[in-house]
């Protein structure tokens, strides 16, 4: 086997880990306080699979939505802080800390103007919007998010199919310095394989600086392990341009 042989080849090989992620930044971990986890046993054995995975870090996301996730940043940070005795007292040893997911509805404008949010790295700012319609003005969200001091990291935007056939809208998005995190199950056809296809491609276009589980249950812990075998998120991971690591 020649020299391209073996380049072609590795390309395709599916990753053994996701060591080269070091950390996890967006998954639903602390326990019953919206849909991810529901127990701290949950909890803790999820942690265990990503540790497994290869994970060194996690920063766990719960939902802050007014309609249904009525989560406060001080909430949050109680049950981190269960959580995390929980871990010690199942002497499982990892660097574990909190951000949140934000959904950016009206509530989400008035947060950003008067509180202190949870954020992650460089003030980096975990948000999503609807699946089913696109907001009135993602500008205005986007401009309201960096005037007051915050980097705005959107969650999963291959999820949103009202896009797909106005990939420009993506484009925009990028020039106006909005950071995307990639889902990793989006790559084994999860939420369905336009979704995949649409993350293929902008993996292709370099468009991803943050890569996230998305971990709810030990179900999607299967799931990634699928996504693996996807030689474009070892393309990703060994690109270069992911932040993930330096978290």
């Amino acid at each position: 086997m020649g020299f391209f042989d073996s380049l072609i080849r590795k390309n395709f090989e599916p990753l053994e880990n996701l060591s080269g992620i070091v950390t996890d930044m967006h998954s639903h971990l602390i326990p019953g306080i919206d849909d991810g986890s529901k127990t701290i046993e949950e909890s803790i054995d999820l942690v265990n699979k990503l540790i497994e995975l290869g994970y060194k870090k996690i920063i766990t996301t719960p939902h802050i939505m007014s309609d249904y996730y009525r989560n406060t940043e001080a909430g949050i940070l109680a049950g981190l802080d269960t959580l995390r005795k929980a871990l010690d007292e199942a002497n499982i040893q990892i660097d574990i800390s909190a951000a949140a997911e934000y959904y950016a509805d009206f509530d989400f404008t008035q947060k950003i103007q008067k509180d202190k949010l949870l954020t992650f790295g460089n003030k980096y700012l975990l948000f999503e919007i609807s699946y089913f319609s696109p907001p009135d003005s993602v500008e205005e969200i986007i401009f309201n998010i960096q005037t007051n001091g915050y980097k705005p990291v959107l969650a999963h935007p291959e999820r949103y199919i009202y896009w797909h056939n106005k990939f420009e809208i993506y484009e925009k998005l990028k020039d106006r310095n909005v950071y995307f995190q990639l889902n990793i199950n989006s790559l084994c056809g999860h939420y369905s394989l336009p979704v995949m296809k649409i993350a293929e491609k902008m993996i292709k276009n370099k468009m991803f600086e943050f890569v996230g589980s998305d971990t709810h249950n030990s179900n999607h812990i299967l799931l990634i392990r699928e996504s693996m075998k996807n030689p474009n998120l070892r393309k990703l991971v060994e690109s270069g341009i992911l932040i993930n690591p330096d978290l």
